[in-house]
């Protein structure tokens, strides 16, 4: 997959990029990602890519002209399956679901904005969608925009290793994940499950299911109403309930 971002500051995206599972990823050559400044492409002298406001109001609006160009310097090539997104906080809210839909495009082409917005004819004319990943406003799109690179990339195969590293995220299946344990196997009094030392594998997974399911109930009960839930699910449920309707 290829990713390239439309950013007034290219220089922001050389650290997150350059370390861990992204750095891997690129090293590999699983993902390509590759940052355009819109100022590249403003035609006057000045390199001006924002200005104010028709109809007055306060602060600077980013111009539609070189965010345009650039946009187009890296869409040319042809029969390529691409997605141009625009961060925006009034955009689709952006969720796990979304990163596994985009992850199987060729390219994606993420459009930060700065200043006090970008003018409306990107959003209309120049992008596919608008997203955000929150509701909350930043400085710029900058930082949705290295979310959004994270997330896409963790769905890309080979990128993770472990072929299922990926679907026992939190939010994959529409569930929050069960939690994780690792040696020593007691600390300060503070015990692993007995069942993950069991070496019974049906169990193991009937305990990561169920634990699932509660962290779920516990935390982000507003999630079970779109989950695809089995019917041993719905039992583990029921039993979840009644064990803390009893605590």
């Amino acid at each position: 997959m290829r990713i390239d971002i439309v950013s007034l500051f290219p220089e922001m995206f050389n650290g997150p990029f350059g370390h861990s599972i992204i750095k891997r990823a690129t090293d590999a050559g699983i993902l390509t990602i590759g940052v355009v400044n819109p100022r590249d492409f403003a035609l006057d002298k000045h390199h001006i890519v924002d200005d104010t406001p028709f109809g007055g109001g306060s602060g600077m609006v980013m111009k539609v002209d070189p965010v345009c160009r650039a946009v187009e310097s890296v869409s040319a090539v042809p029969n390529v399956r691409r997605r141009i997104i625009l961060m925006c906080p009034g955009g689709q809210q952006f969720t796990q679901a979304k990163a596994r839909e985009l992850a199987e495009y060729d390219q994606l082409i993420l459009v930060a904005g700065h200043y006090e917005g970008m003018d409306e004819r990107v959003r209309t004319y120049v992008v596919d969608e608008a997203m955000s990943i929150g509701d909350y406003v930043l400085t710029g799109g900058e930082l949705p925009a290295m979310v959004i690179v994270d997330a896409v990339a963790r769905m890309l195969p080979g990128v993770l290793g472990a072929n299922d590293a990926a679907i026992q995220d939190s939010f994959y299946s529409g569930l929050l994940e069960y939690p994780q344990y690792t040696r020593p196997r007691e600390f300060r009094g503070w015990e692993v499950p007995e069942v993950l030392v069991s070496g019974d594998h049906a169990k193991i997974a009937r305990w990561r299911r169920k634990e699932s399911l509660k962290n779920t109930l516990n935390r982000r009960p507003d999630l079970l109403e779109s989950a695809n839930l089995s019917p041993e699910d719905a039992k583990l449920l029921r039993e979840i309930q009644e064990e803390q309707g009893d605590s």
